[in-house]
């Protein structure tokens, strides 16, 4: 299994082939498409990020000190968003995760090309990922 550097590193050559941003779009929905559909037992309240503007269901799992996650959203462009932040994360131990700096979304530009609403959602959908790896750190 890569390490969430290995990952950053891909997810930052891949973007780096697109010039503008329609493009990046673009690729971040065909990113959320190609994602392992959502049980839908995992589809409920409990698993909704609070902070996004759009339906994000996140659902986290601890198997041998390492984190598996799902997701899923009712919006095309933060399906692309947390199927890049399942990608980095899931499956890392929860060390990693927890020290995770996440360059890569200010390298690729994504921050800054989020309206405020959905910027807000990332940082959301971050927070909640960190905050299920410190729940699950021994």
């Amino acid at each position: 299994m890569k390490t969430i550097q290995e990952q950053e590193q891909e997810i930052v050559a891949e973007f780096s082939m697109y010039d503008d941003w329609m493009d990046k779009y673009a690729y971040l929905i065909e990113l959320g498409a190609a994602m392992e559909p959502m049980e839908e037992r995992r589809r409920v309240e409990a698993n909704l990020i609070a902070g996004c503007q759009s339906r994000v269901w996140l659902h986290a799992e601890e198997r041998e000190g390492r984190v598996y996650l799902q997701a899923d959203s009712d919006a095309l462009i933060p399906k692309g968003i947390v199927a890049l932040l399942l990608r980095v994360f899931s499956g890392q131990p929860t060390d990693d995760i927890l020290a995770a700096d996440l360059e890569f979304i200010n390298t690729i530009g994504l921050s800054s090309h989020l309206a405020p609403t959905r910027a807000n959602g990332l940082l959301s959908m971050i927070k909640q990922v960190k905050l299920y790896a410190l729940a699950y750190a021994k």
